[in-house]
């Protein structure tokens, strides 16, 4: 990890635009999006959705999706909950924030403490991408199950800690 005037900037995470689908790409590429991102442990494992067609292969990231207009961070951080995982959660604190800029993509990503309040886990969608889903399975993953995918297969804030427990602890604004 480098940092550079108060952001931290990752040098392990890259990108291969040639292995996005034309679906990925007509839908999140080249324009700017806001995310909200939700961290919810449970028995010490992270929950973690695997997208299909970002990158050649699995890619896990935490719950969470895009702002719509006219909808709070709070609202959308449960609809994306709801969606994605089946469970409806509680908002809790704001802990860090991801500037992600490798074109075709430039995602601001907000991550927040989330807590589950009821639900099943199962496997939602994404209504985005309603001709081709690229939710491939949702879980809750201990953190070894995390360090042992590549670095290109997991999101870009987990290259930056070395065990579980810090990503709750972080704070600031990383440049993945």
């Amino acid at each position: 990890m480098i940092i550079q005037n108060n952001i931290y900037l990752s040098d392990t995470n890259t990108f291969d635009n040639e292995k996005m689908t034309d679906s990925v790409y007509k839908t999140f590429g080249n324009k700017i999006r806001i995310r909200l991102c939700g961290l919810c442990m449970e028995d010490g494992r992270l929950l973690m959705i695997n997208h299909h067609g970002i990158r050649d292969g699995d890619f896990w990231a935490p719950p969470g999706g895009g702002l719509q207009f006219g909808e709070t961070m709070e609202m959308c951080l449960q609809r994306e909950f709801a969606e994605e995982t089946g469970f409806d959660i509680q908002v809790k604190d704001f802990l860090f924030i991801c500037e992600f800029v490798q074109l075709p993509l430039h995602a601001i990503e907000m991550f927040y403490l989330a807590e589950i309040k009821q639900g099943m886990l199962t496997k939602g969608t994404d209504p985005e991408m309603p001709d081709k889903q690229i939710i491939k399975e949702v879980k809750f993953m201990p953190w070894s199950e995390i360090t042992d995918l590549e670095p290109t297969s997991r999101h870009g804030i987990f290259n930056l800690i070395s065990e579980s427990s810090k990503i709750l602890g972080l704070k600031g604004h990383f440049k993945l």
